[in-house]
Protein backbone atom coordinates (compact mmCIF):
# COMPACT_ATOMS: atom_id res chain seq x y z
CA UNK A 1 0.00 0.00 0.00
CA UNK A 2 1.20 3.57 -0.62
CA UNK A 3 2.03 5.73 2.24
CA UNK A 4 2.20 9.02 2.39
CA UNK A 5 3.81 12.31 4.57
CA UNK A 6 2.20 14.02 7.19
CA UNK A 7 3.57 17.15 8.34
CA UNK A 8 1.50 18.61 11.84
CA UNK A 9 2.07 22.67 12.55
CA UNK A 10 1.49 23.69 15.55
CA UNK A 11 2.63 20.47 17.37
CA UNK A 12 3.43 21.52 20.65
CA UNK A 13 0.20 23.10 21.34
CA UNK A 14 -3.25 21.35 23.33
CA UNK A 15 -4.72 20.89 19.90
CA UNK A 16 -1.36 19.82 18.19
CA UNK A 17 -0.11 17.44 21.01
CA UNK A 18 -4.41 15.89 20.44
CA UNK A 19 -3.58 15.89 16.67
CA UNK A 20 -0.56 13.35 17.23
CA UNK A 21 -3.16 11.49 19.88
CA UNK A 22 -5.25 10.67 17.07
CA UNK A 23 -3.15 9.91 14.33
CA UNK A 24 -1.39 7.64 16.78
CA UNK A 25 -4.86 5.71 17.53
CA UNK A 26 -5.88 5.76 14.23
CA UNK A 27 -2.83 4.37 12.23
CA UNK A 28 -2.95 6.13 9.15
CA UNK A 29 -0.63 4.82 6.10
CA UNK A 30 2.47 7.26 6.96
CA UNK A 31 5.61 7.04 6.66
CA UNK A 32 7.23 9.99 8.18
CA UNK A 33 5.76 13.04 10.29
CA UNK A 34 7.14 16.12 10.66
CA UNK A 35 6.24 17.89 13.39
CA UNK A 36 6.90 21.84 13.22
CA UNK A 37 6.67 24.71 15.87
CA UNK A 38 7.77 28.09 16.82
CA UNK A 39 11.66 28.92 17.38
CA UNK A 40 10.78 28.59 21.10
CA UNK A 41 10.20 24.75 20.69
CA UNK A 42 12.53 24.10 17.69
CA UNK A 43 15.30 21.33 17.99
CA UNK A 44 13.53 19.85 21.27
CA UNK A 45 12.74 16.05 20.94
CA UNK A 46 8.89 15.15 21.36
CA UNK A 47 8.20 11.85 21.05
CA UNK A 48 5.55 10.26 19.12
CA UNK A 49 4.73 6.22 17.95
CA UNK A 50 7.25 5.03 19.53
CA UNK A 51 10.37 7.42 18.48
CA UNK A 52 11.22 10.81 18.80
CA UNK A 53 10.84 13.31 16.61
CA UNK A 54 13.05 16.51 16.74
CA UNK A 55 10.73 19.78 16.57
CA UNK A 56 11.48 21.33 13.31
CA UNK A 57 10.95 25.79 13.21
CA UNK A 58 8.49 26.53 11.26
CA UNK A 59 9.94 28.80 8.78
CA UNK A 60 9.90 29.63 4.81
CA UNK A 61 13.51 28.37 4.61
CA UNK A 62 12.32 24.64 6.34
CA UNK A 63 9.57 24.26 4.68
CA UNK A 64 10.80 24.94 1.33
CA UNK A 65 13.56 22.18 2.14
CA UNK A 66 10.95 19.18 2.28
CA UNK A 67 9.28 20.52 -1.00
CA UNK A 68 7.63 17.28 -2.59
CA UNK A 69 8.00 15.62 0.72
CA UNK A 70 4.89 16.09 2.29
CA UNK A 71 1.53 15.02 1.16
CA UNK A 72 -0.68 16.68 4.05
CA UNK A 73 -0.39 19.13 6.37
CA UNK A 74 -2.52 19.99 9.83
CA UNK A 75 -2.30 23.49 10.96
CA UNK A 76 -3.16 24.64 14.36
CA UNK A 77 -1.35 27.52 15.19
CA UNK A 78 -3.91 30.38 14.75
CA UNK A 79 -5.15 31.92 12.23
CA UNK A 80 -1.94 34.73 11.31
CA UNK A 81 0.25 31.78 10.70
CA UNK A 82 -2.29 29.79 8.94
CA UNK A 83 -2.70 32.88 6.47
CA UNK A 84 1.43 33.23 6.34
CA UNK A 85 2.20 29.59 5.75
CA UNK A 86 -0.78 27.38 4.44
CA UNK A 87 -0.36 29.17 1.26
CA UNK A 88 3.34 27.56 1.61
CA UNK A 89 2.95 24.14 2.04
CA UNK A 90 0.46 24.19 -0.99
CA UNK A 91 3.52 25.36 -3.12
CA UNK A 92 5.48 22.49 -1.59
CA UNK A 93 2.90 19.86 -3.14
CA UNK A 94 0.60 19.30 0.40
CA UNK A 95 -2.48 19.79 1.12
CA UNK A 96 -3.47 21.70 3.88
CA UNK A 97 -6.35 21.26 6.66
CA UNK A 98 -6.07 23.76 9.04
CA UNK A 99 -8.28 24.05 12.15
CA UNK A 100 -8.22 28.03 12.59
CA UNK A 101 -10.63 30.56 11.11
CA UNK A 102 -8.46 32.06 8.82
CA UNK A 103 -9.56 30.36 5.38
CA UNK A 104 -13.40 28.98 6.78
CA UNK A 105 -15.12 31.48 4.89
CA UNK A 106 -13.38 31.93 2.04
CA UNK A 107 -14.98 30.89 -1.28
CA UNK A 108 -12.72 28.51 -2.79
CA UNK A 109 -11.91 27.02 0.64
CA UNK A 110 -14.39 24.00 1.81
CA UNK A 111 -15.50 23.58 5.12
CA UNK A 112 -15.63 20.02 6.00
CA UNK A 113 -17.61 17.82 8.62
CA UNK A 114 -16.64 14.24 7.27
CA UNK A 115 -20.06 12.74 8.58
CA UNK A 116 -21.96 15.39 6.59
CA UNK A 117 -20.07 16.91 3.60
CA UNK A 118 -17.48 14.96 2.66
CA UNK A 119 -17.92 15.25 -1.01
CA UNK A 120 -16.82 19.10 -0.43
CA UNK A 121 -13.10 17.83 -0.32
CA UNK A 122 -13.22 16.98 -3.63
CA UNK A 123 -13.35 20.43 -5.13
CA UNK A 124 -10.57 22.12 -3.06
CA UNK A 125 -7.32 24.00 -4.04
CA UNK A 126 -4.91 23.30 -1.54
CA UNK A 127 -6.16 23.96 1.35
CA UNK A 128 -9.63 22.30 2.92
CA UNK A 129 -11.05 24.10 6.42
CA UNK A 130 -11.83 22.42 9.83
CA UNK A 131 -14.75 24.36 11.10
CA UNK A 132 -15.31 26.27 14.40
CA UNK A 133 -15.52 23.65 17.29
CA UNK A 134 -18.99 24.14 18.18
CA UNK A 135 -20.03 24.02 14.67
CA UNK A 136 -18.88 20.78 14.45
CA UNK A 137 -20.55 19.48 17.03
CA UNK A 138 -23.67 20.71 16.19
CA UNK A 139 -24.39 19.97 12.40
CA UNK A 140 -23.38 16.45 13.31
CA UNK A 141 -26.66 16.03 14.74
CA UNK A 142 -28.53 18.53 12.23
CA UNK A 143 -27.60 16.41 9.42
CA UNK A 144 -29.54 13.66 9.71
CA UNK A 145 -32.57 15.48 10.52
CA UNK A 146 -32.35 18.37 7.77
CA UNK A 147 -32.00 15.07 5.58
CA UNK A 148 -35.18 13.96 6.45
CA UNK A 149 -37.52 16.85 7.64
CA UNK A 150 -35.89 20.21 5.87
CA UNK A 151 -34.49 22.66 8.47
CA UNK A 152 -35.86 25.72 8.38
CA UNK A 153 -34.49 27.40 11.63
CA UNK A 154 -32.26 27.02 13.89
CA UNK A 155 -31.63 28.53 17.32
CA UNK A 156 -27.99 27.32 18.86
CA UNK A 157 -27.14 28.05 22.68
CA UNK A 158 -23.96 26.78 23.63
CA UNK A 159 -21.78 26.29 26.96
CA UNK A 160 -18.65 25.64 26.31
CA UNK A 161 -15.64 24.87 27.74
CA UNK A 162 -12.88 26.69 28.66
CA UNK A 163 -10.31 24.70 27.33
CA UNK A 164 -11.78 26.11 23.64
CA UNK A 165 -9.96 29.03 24.94
CA UNK A 166 -6.34 27.27 24.96
CA UNK A 167 -4.05 26.84 27.78
CA UNK A 168 -4.65 30.31 28.81
CA UNK A 169 -8.22 29.77 29.22
CA UNK A 170 -7.83 26.12 30.99
CA UNK A 171 -5.43 27.90 33.44
CA UNK A 172 -7.65 30.88 34.10
CA UNK A 173 -10.61 28.20 35.39
CA UNK A 174 -7.73 26.16 37.43
CA UNK A 175 -6.12 29.04 39.04
CA UNK A 176 -9.30 30.97 39.66
CA UNK A 177 -10.96 28.02 41.64
CA UNK A 178 -7.91 28.98 43.95
CA UNK A 179 -8.88 32.75 44.03
CA UNK A 180 -6.70 34.07 41.53
CA UNK A 181 -7.40 36.78 38.87
CA UNK A 182 -8.10 35.92 35.64
CA UNK A 183 -5.46 36.34 32.65
CA UNK A 184 -7.24 35.11 29.62
CA UNK A 185 -10.87 36.39 30.26
CA UNK A 186 -12.21 39.19 31.04
CA UNK A 187 -13.96 38.08 34.12
CA UNK A 188 -13.51 35.09 36.43
CA UNK A 189 -14.34 31.81 34.94
CA UNK A 190 -14.66 29.77 38.54
CA UNK A 191 -17.87 30.25 39.56
CA UNK A 192 -19.10 31.57 36.78
CA UNK A 193 -20.54 32.18 33.07
CA UNK A 194 -19.12 34.44 30.50
CA UNK A 195 -22.23 35.17 27.39
CA UNK A 196 -18.67 36.39 25.56
CA UNK A 197 -16.75 34.24 23.14
CA UNK A 198 -14.40 36.11 21.12
CA UNK A 199 -14.70 39.76 20.20
CA UNK A 200 -17.88 41.35 19.70
CA UNK A 201 -19.09 42.75 16.17
CA UNK A 202 -21.02 45.70 15.37
CA UNK A 203 -24.33 43.72 14.90
CA UNK A 204 -23.92 43.08 18.83
CA UNK A 205 -23.27 39.47 18.09
CA UNK A 206 -20.13 38.05 19.07
CA UNK A 207 -17.83 36.46 16.43
CA UNK A 208 -18.14 33.17 17.54
CA UNK A 209 -21.64 33.33 17.27
CA UNK A 210 -21.38 34.74 13.77
CA UNK A 211 -18.64 31.77 13.20
CA UNK A 212 -21.66 29.29 14.10
CA UNK A 213 -24.31 31.11 11.58
CA UNK A 214 -22.02 30.97 8.48
CA UNK A 215 -20.22 28.13 8.99
CA UNK A 216 -24.21 26.06 9.27
CA UNK A 217 -25.30 27.72 5.90
CA UNK A 218 -21.92 26.87 4.13
CA UNK A 219 -21.49 23.01 5.58
CA UNK A 220 -25.22 22.45 4.44
CA UNK A 221 -24.75 24.90 1.30
CA UNK A 222 -27.73 26.71 1.55
CA UNK A 223 -26.84 30.68 2.42
CA UNK A 224 -30.54 31.38 3.18
CA UNK A 225 -30.90 29.46 6.18
CA UNK A 226 -32.06 30.85 9.05
CA UNK A 227 -29.58 30.57 11.80
CA UNK A 228 -28.94 32.15 15.35
CA UNK A 229 -26.62 31.71 18.20
CA UNK A 230 -25.69 32.72 21.82
CA UNK A 231 -22.86 31.37 22.68
CA UNK A 232 -21.73 31.24 26.50
CA UNK A 233 -17.71 30.23 28.23
CA UNK A 234 -19.16 28.02 31.63
CA UNK A 235 -16.44 26.64 34.09
CA UNK A 236 -15.90 23.41 32.29
CA UNK A 237 -12.41 22.13 31.61
CA UNK A 238 -13.68 19.60 28.43
CA UNK A 239 -16.61 19.21 26.53
CA UNK A 240 -18.79 21.96 24.92
CA UNK A 241 -23.11 21.06 25.37
CA UNK A 242 -25.41 22.79 22.92
CA UNK A 243 -29.13 23.79 23.74
CA UNK A 244 -30.56 23.43 20.16
CA UNK A 245 -33.80 24.39 19.28
CA UNK A 246 -34.71 23.58 15.12
CA UNK A 247 -37.33 24.59 13.07
CA UNK A 248 -38.22 21.77 10.20
CA UNK A 249 -39.96 22.37 6.55
CA UNK A 250 -42.23 19.65 7.05
CA UNK A 251 -43.81 17.70 9.88
CA UNK A 252 -41.84 15.19 12.62
CA UNK A 253 -42.79 12.88 15.36
CA UNK A 254 -40.78 12.34 18.01
CA UNK A 255 -40.00 8.65 17.00
CA UNK A 256 -38.99 9.99 13.83
CA UNK A 257 -36.50 12.15 15.17
CA UNK A 258 -35.13 9.60 17.67
CA UNK A 259 -35.04 7.17 14.88
CA UNK A 260 -32.59 9.40 12.34
CA UNK A 261 -30.37 10.34 15.60
CA UNK A 262 -29.88 6.54 16.60
CA UNK A 263 -28.94 5.78 13.22
CA UNK A 264 -26.53 8.77 11.90
CA UNK A 265 -22.52 7.58 11.74
CA UNK A 266 -20.83 9.40 14.22
CA UNK A 267 -23.71 10.23 16.84
CA UNK A 268 -24.53 8.57 20.02
CA UNK A 269 -28.19 8.94 21.30
CA UNK A 270 -28.55 8.95 25.36
CA UNK A 271 -31.94 9.52 25.34
CA UNK A 272 -34.12 8.24 28.43
CA UNK A 273 -35.20 10.64 31.31
CA UNK A 274 -36.63 8.24 33.25
CA UNK A 275 -33.13 6.54 34.09
CA UNK A 276 -31.52 9.90 34.18
CA UNK A 277 -29.94 9.05 30.79
CA UNK A 278 -28.69 12.61 28.80
CA UNK A 279 -25.06 13.79 27.67
CA UNK A 280 -23.05 15.53 29.73
CA UNK A 281 -19.27 16.83 28.87
CA UNK A 282 -17.98 15.16 32.08
CA UNK A 283 -18.57 11.30 30.16
CA UNK A 284 -18.01 12.76 26.60
CA UNK A 285 -14.45 13.81 27.61
CA UNK A 286 -11.82 11.71 24.97
CA UNK A 287 -14.48 10.74 22.86
CA UNK A 288 -14.47 11.18 19.33
CA UNK A 289 -18.69 10.75 18.96
CA UNK A 290 -20.93 13.33 19.22
CA UNK A 291 -23.72 12.84 21.95
CA UNK A 292 -27.34 13.50 21.62
CA UNK A 293 -30.36 13.40 23.60
CA UNK A 294 -33.04 15.26 25.72
CA UNK A 295 -35.01 15.24 22.37
CA UNK A 296 -38.46 17.21 22.80
CA UNK A 297 -40.95 18.36 20.41
CA UNK A 298 -41.18 22.53 20.19
CA UNK A 299 -44.75 22.57 20.67
CA UNK A 300 -44.44 25.74 19.62
CA UNK A 301 -44.12 25.70 16.41
CA UNK A 302 -45.85 23.46 13.61
CA UNK A 303 -42.92 21.20 13.38
CA UNK A 304 -40.13 21.71 15.69
CA UNK A 305 -37.55 19.81 18.43
CA UNK A 306 -35.28 20.43 21.12
CA UNK A 307 -31.70 18.81 21.58
CA UNK A 308 -28.95 18.80 23.72
CA UNK A 309 -25.22 17.78 22.08
CA UNK A 310 -22.23 17.52 23.97
CA UNK A 311 -18.91 16.42 22.36
CA UNK A 312 -15.39 16.83 23.11
CA UNK A 313 -14.14 19.85 22.00
CA UNK A 314 -10.28 19.25 21.35
CA UNK A 315 -11.21 16.30 20.09
CA UNK A 316 -14.04 15.67 17.25
CA UNK A 317 -14.18 19.87 17.66
CA UNK A 318 -10.86 20.21 16.45
CA UNK A 319 -8.21 17.23 16.47
CA UNK A 320 -10.25 14.17 15.22
CA UNK A 321 -12.38 15.84 12.86
CA UNK A 322 -9.21 16.99 10.93
CA UNK A 323 -7.65 13.81 10.58
CA UNK A 324 -10.94 12.31 9.57
CA UNK A 325 -10.66 15.08 6.74
CA UNK A 326 -7.22 13.77 5.68
CA UNK A 327 -8.26 9.91 6.13
CA UNK A 328 -10.82 11.00 3.34
CA UNK A 329 -8.21 12.58 1.59
CA UNK A 330 -6.05 9.74 1.79
CA UNK A 331 -8.94 7.16 0.52
CA UNK A 332 -9.58 9.26 -2.64
CA UNK A 333 -6.07 9.32 -3.18
CA UNK A 334 -5.61 5.61 -3.14
CA UNK A 335 -8.71 4.56 -4.79
CA UNK A 336 -7.41 7.46 -7.93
Amino acid sequence: MKKFNIAVIGATGMVGRKFLEVLAERNLPVSNYYLFASARSAGKQLDFMGKPHTIIELNSQNIKALEGKIDYALFSAGGQISKEYAPQFVEIGATVVDNSSEWRMHPDVPLVVPEVNPEDVKWHKGIIANPNCSTIQAVVALKPLHDKYGIKRVVYSTYQAVSGAGVAGYNDLKNGVEGQAPQKFPYPIAYNMLPHIDVFLENGYTKEEWKMIAETRKIFHKDDMRVTATTVRVPVFHGHSESINVEFDTPCTREGVLEALSSFEGLVLQDDPANNLYPMPIYAENHDEVFVGRVRIDESVDSGVNLWVVADNIRKGAATNAVQIVELLIKDALEA
